[in-house]
């Protein structure tokens, strides 16, 4: 199975906003951009709104045929490992190997002489073409970049065996994740990642890199851009190489993940990815459930009654809230309004101070960042938040298509 050049990783925690997600799609298509639409929820995400892997597959599936598209279009398991694969077996065409917390696990001695005997052709010196400094590397370095690696990549090969081995055949796409790491992979470390993942015989489409600075979750992109920009672009390269030495899938592309608002980084990606002509994975997963809120607070009282009651209690529970989003969230306690002030807010208050508009003197990050963690207590309210995103769908089906398409979609390809 082929993902195409452009994928787009639209997450939805409640299942609601399918169609408004492939309208901005549709969209993007009509602009000359095709962009291949990927639903993907996590298992976390599954756990705390009670919701299975099957009802994301319901969801894309009722979008494809509700708008009649005939284009490719997957189902992510986002975030798995071999103690939750299984569940997701069924209903997903996207598999995104999280195998992070592998790395610098030990390997063994023998594994990692068997690693280090086949990189030979690189034992002294790496060189990348359209990058003008070569590497040292020598087998002390390689033996490190074994030590914080190998683990990692037998993992996912693991994992995608057993997937194969369950399914029967290669009908998947298989991500493999390793951004949720404190360092950035200098490109050494990622031409020997990807020799590894070779290695392991796994088809990998897409990759996703730890980068420097902060991709914090539903704000803009916090760090030195130059930095940024440098490191994408060798990364780019060091992939292009590693897909002619290891034979590597040539579809192979990059995956930025907590990729949502990261306004300030979208044209640094489309500069780079225009000039070398890559592709990208782009996961935008949280900003739906946040456009659901702007959305309710703009349509009327009982939508906006909901919104304030969410946030009130995201609130009174922000360290339970933000415990598990720890190294993903900055937020300023001392720059949250009091629900106090939040119940005295209008409907257009609360939704310019949600809505990722830096130019509206009203937006306030701290404010965005907790309710995007809120979505817990969306989902305690049961059938009362859920009837309310029917009752008033076409409000908050336009904010979701706005969001997407004008704010990601638009910005990243530049179209108007």
């Amino acid at each position: 199975m082929e993902l195409g050049k452009y994928s787009f990783g639209i997450g939805d925690r409640f299942s609601k906003e399918g169609v408004a997600q492939l309208k901005a799609i549709r969209k993007a298509s009509e602009a000359g951009v095709e962009i291949t639409p990927v639903w993907n929820k996590s298992n976390r995400e599954h756990s705390i709104v009670h919701s299975e892997p099957g009802d994301t597959r319901i969801e894309a599936d009722l979008a494809v045929k509700t708008l009649n598209w005939n284009r490719p279009y997957f189902v992510d398991a986002d975030h798995i490992n071999l103690t939750n694969v299984d569940k997701f077996i069924e209903a997903s065409d996207f598999f995104t190997l999280d195998v992070a917390e592998r790395i610098g696990q030990e390997s063994l001695k023998e594994e990692v002489d068997v690693f280090i005997a086949g990189c030979s052709a690189y034992a002294e010196k790496l060189e990348i073409p359209g990058l003008s400094e070569s590497f040292l590397t020598g087998e002390e370095k390689l033996k490190n970049i074994a030590g914080k690696f190998l683990a990692a990549a037998k993992e996912a090969g693991a994992i995608y065996r057993h997937l194969r081995s369950v399914r029967k055949a290669d009908n998947f796409i298989v991500e493999i994740s390793m951004d949720e790491v404190a360092e950035a992979q200098s490109p050494v470390e990622l031409f020997f990642i990807l020799k590894m993942i070779a290695d392991q015989k796994i088809p990998v489409s897409t990759f996703a890199p730890k980068f420097s600075g902060r991709f914090n979750k539903g704000v803009d992109y916090v760090g030195d851009l130059s930095k940024f920009e440098k490191e994408f672009e060798a990364d780019l390269l060091v992939i292009d190489y590693a897909i002619q030495k290891f034979g590597l899938p040539s579809e192979l592309k990059l995956s930025i993940h907590s990729g949502s608002d990261k306004f300030s980084i979208y044209p640094i990606i489309r500069k780079l990815i225009y000039k070398y002509d890559k592709g990208i994975h782009l996961k935008t997963a949280g900003t739906t459930w946040l456009e659901e809120m702007t959305g309710l607070s703009l349509s009327g009282v009982e939508g906006l009654a909901l919104a304030k009651d969410i946030y009130r209690k995201s609130y009174v529970r922000k360290d339970e809230l933000c415990a598990p989003y720890a190294d993903v969230i900055d937020i300023n306690l001392l720059k949250l309004p009091s629900p106090e002030e939040v119940d005295q807010w209008t409907g257009e208050k609360f939704a310019n101070t949600l809505r990722h508009n830096q130019e509206n003197p009203d937006y306030n990050p701290n404010f965005r960042q907790l309710i995007h963690v809120g979505y817990k207590i969306a989902a305690e309210a049961g059938p009362r938040y859920l009837e309310l995103l029917d009752t008033y769908k076409t409000v908050v089906g336009e904010c979701v298509e706005e969001n997407l398409y004008d704010r990601h979609i638009g910005r990243l390809f530049d179209l108007k």
